[in-house]
């Protein structure tokens, strides 16, 4: 197992390019399946996540070649939609393929995934849009057995707990491009995650209107075609950056990003004090003025995403005043809160909500990484503590930041990786 090591108190400084989403090439990698086509898929993010989708899909008998950020899926080969609980325990976004194996082979066996743990993430809604869809759905051993000779369309409310849930939409989605009729999703995912795989899925020859909207209109086709499709850059790891920037002081630029998907983000950060501009598709962050606490909730786009809290919260210590950030997606996700702690931070829990009263800095020290945001909320506080800090379990980091030491490493902080021989 490997950790971080990282020496703080350097100023970032320089030029970033900002790699392709995973939470778009996930889905988008599984909705390949719906077609016996080959389909080319450019801009993929080569993290771990990815890396098990490739494997996955590989497992069950796709054809998968990979060169540089292009990944080439001929899925002809595929006979037994199963996914085993061995292939798919590390990986939540492995549900995503339930819909697509449905609507193409009238069945399949979905072992229930694993992923991060940032408490409770049910798949009530996916079950809930494949029963909708006229599947019969059984839940036995530890799999969701799904079955359908043809799905069909239906209106259907995708609505959660805590809002819409975009691998819900996106599994409904793929199930319902192959459905007899017409398929009505409301309170779908507005996340440009969700619009990227709709815009990939059209390119097939699936007919679709309303993306980015809550209400997702879906005509149903017999046959979808493979196609060529280039992901989008990668909203969290940009936004991930940009706090590192006005965390360290830095003058950071990043390109291949489209601002406007970090709205919400980009208004905290101005608010805070940090000077943002975008020219020409480069994003240039730059702190040069005292900074002021702001309070913050996450919700679904185009709100702030929960995936950039644990960020937002270290960049918080490092703030001095109270400031107040709000979970209302994963309410339990705030397992980063004692080892920021550990690190100096004064940071308090009061029930979904955390009080953060910043100060000038923090003191390196050893930390743990419970989850892939968590890890990275974790690094950034690492880059402005005074000493030493070592961030373990970094196989986090890996499933979502593709060559993170490196692209820190160009911009001149003090990072490496090591063993960790505890």
């Amino acid at each position: 197992m490997d950790k971080l090591v990282i020496e703080g108190g350097r100023r970032l400084e320089g030029t970033l390019e900002v790699s392709g989403a995973k939470n778009a090439a996930l889905p988008i990698l599984a909705a390949t399946v719906l077609t016996k086509e080959k389909s080319v898929i450019r801009n993929v993010p080569l993290v771990a996540d990815v890396l098990t989708m490739i494997k996955i899909l590989r497992t069950i008998g796709a054809k998968v070649s990979q060169a540089a950020d292009t990944v080439e899926v001929d899925p002809s080969g595929i006979t037994d939609p199963t996914l085993t609980y061995k292939i798919v325990s590390t990986m939540r976004g492995s549900i995503c393929l339930l819909g697509p194996l449905l609507a193409r082979f009238g069945y399949a066996k979905v072992s229930f995934p694993g992923g991060c743990v940032i408490g409770p993430r049910p798949i009530d809604l996916h079950i809930k849009g494949m029963k909708a869809l006229g599947a019969e759905v059984v839940l036995e051993h530890g799999y969701v057995h799904a079955k359908a000779k043809r799905l069909r369309g239906t209106r259907l409310y995708l609505g959660g707990a805590f809002g819409s849930s975009v691998l819900g939409t996106a599994n409904v989605m793929m199930a319902a491009v192959l459905a007899q009729g017409r398929t009505i999703i409301d309170s779908a995912a507005c996340e440009p995650e969700v619009v990227d795989l709709g815009n990939y899925l059209k390119k097939m020859g699936a007919k679709i209107s309303g993306l980015g909207s809550p209400s997702i209109e879906i005509e149903g086709v017999r046959k979808l075609s493979g196609a060529q499709y280039s992901i989008i850059s990668d909203r969290i790891e940009a936004g991930t950056y940009m706090i590192a920037a006005a965390m360290t002081k830095g003058d950071v630029t990043l390109r291949n990003m489209n601002l406007h998907m970090l709205g919400a983000m980009l208004d905290k950060l101005r608010d805070a004090g940090v000077q943002v501009t975008e020219k020409n598709g480069h994003v240039r962050v730059r702190r040069q003025r005292v900074l002021r606490p702001v309070s913050v909730t996450t919700l679904p786009y185009p709100g702030f995403p929960t995936d950039l809290q644990a960020q937002m919260m270290a960049f918080m210590c490092v703030v001095p005043g109270i400031s107040v950030i709000t979970e209302k997606i994963y309410p339990e996700r705030f397992m980063h809160v004692s080892e920021l702690n550990r690190m100096g931070a004064n940071i308090m829990l009061e029930g979904h909500s955390a009080i953060v009263n910043g100060k000038k800095t923090l003191s390196g020290a050893p930390v743990m990484a419970s989850d892939l945001r968590a890890s990275a909320g974790l690094v950034l506080a690492g880059l402005v503590a005074e000493g030493s800090t070592e961030v373990s379990r970094v196989y986090h980091l890996d499933r979502g930041y593709e060559g993170l030491v490196g692209k820190l490493q160009k911009v001149g902080a003090r990072i490496r990786r090591e063993k960790d021989l505890r």
